[in-house]
This record gives structure tokens, C-alpha cells and sequence, in this order.
């Protein structure tokens, strides 16, 4: 199976190209300012393309994500498009699991302060997850910012290394965009912006 991962498009999703392979999956900020009609833009967008598989989580942007009834949710989200928010999938034997959570930044979308409350999301993650899809990413793992500074969670990394997936994606931290290996697992920060909010990194595939 052909896995293209993107992250952190903004709003910008109409501008990727090289889009292709079995399934999408989009780790989280698929808006600016998190409009309701930023969201239908980018669902219009998603369930239109050429995947037979399309997975997406939300991002510390996409407040509306947040705000939305559950009821409400379900009729807003495509029936070929699966959102994940601290939930699981099964495709193809690949068992997904996805989480908009990430540490406390500024006042966004999908907050939680570091330590106890942040463990609670990360201690729903499955033991027998394939791929874990976070917004935000591992505690020096792909996530250092242009001051230097590693602003990833030290919970999520102790998570993700008794877990073992196959891949760790996420984005969040633009200017990390990369893959890196460590204990078998491969890490993706698939953003495709960079710190400028400008199109920059190409999307990321993987065959599994």
C-alpha cells in the first residue's frame, strides 16, 4: 500500500501537487483561523481526491473542529473521508489511531498542560497501533522550532516507544519537516508549510 502523509496546509491544500497512492492521510491544521467554512473547503477538497483511502485528525488551528456537536460532526464529514480524534480505524490489517491533542500553545485548538493531563489522551492509544497520526510531535523528535528550542511532549515520545508503530506522523513544527528512524519506528513530520506559512516540503510516501 502507497501512503502519501501532508500536514499543516493552511488552507493551502488546493496548491500541493503529487498527490497520489492508495491512501491520504492529513495530520491535523487543515485551516488558518479554523472557519467553519475554512473546514467545508478543505472536506470539499479531501473527499474529491484520488485515494481510495482518506484519513485526516484536526490541528491546534482548527477550532471549529473543536466546537462542533458531535451529531453535527458526523453530518459534516464525507462519507469516503474517516476523521480521527482520539479514535481508531482498521485499513487493510494497518490499525490507525489519531489525536488532535497536543501540549499547551497559546490558546488554540486541542490544549492540554503537560504532564497528567496530556498522559490521559496518550494512555487511549492502542497497544497493537501499525500508525499513530498526532498533530503536534515527540519530545526531540522532528520538533525543534527556528530558536532551537524541542517543543515536542515527553509523554507522547514514552507512548510512542512502548507502542511501537510502524510510523509516527504528525506536523505542527513547520520547520522540522522530515523523517527520522529510531527503534524501528519511522517518524514523519509531513508538513508541507514552512515557518513562513509558505508551500515548501513536498508530501511524504511511504509503501507498507
Amino acid at each position: 500500500m502507497k501512503i502519501t502523509f501532508i500536514s499543516d496546509t493552511h488552507g493551502l491544500h488546493k496548491k500541493l501537487e503529487d498527490l497520489s497512492g492508495d491512501m491520504v492521510i492529513h495530520a491535523g491544521d487543515i485551516s488558518n483561523r479554523g472557519t467553519s467554512g475554512e473546514i467545508v473547503a478543505f472536506l470539499n477538497w479531501f473527499e474529491t481526491l484520488d485515494f481510495e483511502f482518506k484519513v485526516f485528525i484536526a490541528g491546534n488551528h482548527d477550532f471549529f473542529l473543536e466546537q462542533i456537536h458531535e451529531y453535527e460532526l458526523e453530518k459534516l464529514i464525507p462519507k469516503n473521508v474517516i476523521y480521527l480524534n482520539d479514535s481508531g480505524t482498521t485499513i487493510n490489517n494497518l490499525k490507525l489511531w489519531g489525536s488532535p491533542i497536543q501540549p499547551w500553545f497559546h490558546n488554540w485548538a486541542f490544549n492540554r498542560s503537560r504532564g497528567v493531563e496530556i498522559k490521559k489522551h496518550w494512555d487511549l492509544i492502542p497497544s497493537e497501533t501499525d500508525i499513530l497520526i498526532t498533530h503536534g510531535p515527540p519530545f526531540k523528535i522532528l520538533d525543534q522550532t527556528t530558536s532551537g528550542d524541542n517543543v515536542g511532549c515527553k509523554d507522547l515520545l514514552i507512548k510512542t516507544k512502548t507502542v511501537k508503530p510502524l510510523i509516527h506522523v504528525f506536523g505542527h513544527i513547520h520547520e522540522d519537516y522530515g523523517i527520522q528512524e529510531l527503534n524501528g519506528i519511522q517518524f514523519i513530520n509531513a508538513s508541507v508549510l514552512n515557518e513562513k506559512y509558505e508551500i515548501s516540503n513536498s508530501p511524504i510516501q511511504i509503501i507498507l
